[in-house]
């Protein structure tokens, strides 16, 4: 297999590899350290992207009207 190939491959791979931490920081979300710190550690998982990626995706804790 070629470089030609093979390099642009990785880097899609890495790409997503790094969608739940990409959509963590887009958002703003208030627990954006521990899903960065999930995918990094657990990504390679499958169950730890998902939990990454669904931290990153939930909303936001309820605001309080007071």
């Amino acid at each position: 297999m070629s470089y030609n190939v093979l390099v642009p491959a990785a880097l899609v791979v890495a790409l997503l590899y790094f969608v739940p931490t990409v959509v963590a920081i887009v958002r703003s979300v208030p627990n954006r350290g521990s899903v960065i710190v999930i995918n990094i550690f657990l990504g390679w998982t499958v169950l730890g992207w998902i939990v990454a990626l669904a931290m990153a995706a939930r909303s936001g804790p309820p605001r309080s009207y007071t």
